[in-house]
């Protein structure tokens, strides 16, 4: 008698977990179990667009020099979403972007970045403060870009 209600206090600890960590607000069982597969598809949907993106990124740069490296950035409700990929890791890089960043009075709320092999940053950036005119993603991308180029040229290695 015990252990069943052992298990059942064990499996409504779980439920409550498993409501937590999806979001989700339903009390009954089966309100908290499809939820949690509409969360599960949900996460499925976001790892397929950054694999998709991530492709495109690496497949659009291959033909060109792997050192230059690309700027996209998109207008989003509120700020910018700013993508920066060139094939090859160059030390330093990310310091040029975010200082580009700070310069142009954005605050970075999201970042991914990965310096492995390759160089990969995205980053969402939103105005510091609103009353300032308004910033265009061509700006943005123009200021990245300028950075990029910037630091590039003060950091070319010596030849051997």
């Amino acid at each position: 008698m015990v252990s069943r209600e052992q298990n059942r206090g064990s499996l409504q600890e779980k439920f409550q977990l498993l409501r937590s960590a999806t979001n989700s607000h339903a009390q009954s069982e089966t309100s908290i179990i499809m939820d949690a597969s509409k969360y599960i598809q949900n996460l499925k949907k976001k790892v397929e667009r950054f694999k998709e993106d991530t492709a495109a990124e690496q497949s659009s740069s291959e033909p060109t020099d792997p050192t230059t490296p690309m700027v996209k950035v998109e207008t989003l409700e509120k700020g910018f979403m700013i993508k920066v990929f060139s094939g090859e890791n160059q030390p330093g890089m990310l310091v040029s972007v975010l200082e580009a960043f700070e310069d142009m009075g954005l605050d970075v709320l999201e970042a991914r970045v990965s310096c492995t092999d390759s160089f990969s940053l995205h980053a969402m950036g939103v105005k510091q403060n609103e009353d300032d005119e308004r910033m265009d993603a061509e700006a943005v991308k123009q200021a990245v870009t300028d950075a990029i180029t910037s630091w590039g040229e003060t950091n070319v290695p010596p030849f051997l």
